[in-house]
């Protein structure tokens, strides 16, 4: 059972640097590609949903 309790600061350093991966590849994908993020898109159909209405 030892041998388990090794690795698990291992697999916790596996997944901060994953995580620290998809953050910085998503940066580079917003900005470099031009695409509007998912926050952005939700926020342009509610805007288009709103103008529809009025």
């Amino acid at each position: 059972m030892e041998p388990l309790w090794m690795l698990a600061p291992w697999a916790l350093f596996a997944i901060a640097a994953g995580l620290k991966f998809w953050r910085i590849t998503a940066l580079f994908r917003r900005h470099l590609l031009g695409a509007p993020s998912q926050t952005e898109r939700f926020r342009q159909s509610l805007e288009r949903i709103w103008t529809t209405k009025s």
